[in-house]
């Protein structure tokens, strides 16, 4: 499911000290608490100064979805944006991101301007606003919800809260 972090975010991207300005928020501690959980599980992470505008970059791998070999993109879209920085609203960007991971160009295109995949992306935006999703990563399961990035047993104890059964052997 796809949900709208930020979508007000114009197409060229707005720098992080102006998205959290007037907040109180460290975003040198941020990105060290982000950093630090990505490290922990062996993901690349780096700096980032601005975010950008997702929506396109949504119905890019909705449209993947669909497509054989569709689970590398979303490899892809982490690493463009939360390892290289890249813009995920310039549609450039998607379709030299989904031709890397060999989607063809031309269905990429074809999604990104005649937006085939709009009201599918509006079907999850609308899913999450009745789950009550505010944050990404967000886990619900029978009713119990888990915001953000969290370590495994918090993520196992929200599983077990729902009543999903304990696989033998798991911690």
């Amino acid at each position: 499911m796809y949900f709208p972090l930020h979508p007000d975010t114009p197409a060229e991207g707005l720098a992080l000290k102006d998205l959290f300005a007037g907040r109180g928020l460290d975003l040198e501690a941020m990105h060290a608490r982000m950093k630090g959980l990505m490290d922990a599980e062996g993901l690349p992470y780096n700096r980032r100064s601005h975010t950008y505008n997702s929506r396109l970059a949504q119905e890019l791998a909705k449209w993947a979805d669909s497509q054989p070999g569709f689970e590398a993109i979303h490899d892809a879209l982490y690493r463009a944006y939360f390892v290289d920085g890249r813009n995920l609203g310039d549609p450039d960007v998607l379709i030299g991101i989904a031709q890397s991971v060999g989607l063809p160009s031309d269905g990429a295109l074809e999604v990104l301007t005649r937006r085939t995949f709009k009201d599918a992306v509006d079907a999850d935006w609308q899913k999450a606003r009745r789950y009550g999703v505010t944050g990404v990563p967000t886990f619900v399961a029978g009713g119990y919800k888990v915001v953000g990035a969290q370590p495994y047993d918090v993520l196992a104890e929200g599983l077990s809260a729902a009543g999903a059964p304990r696989k033998s052997g798991s911690p």
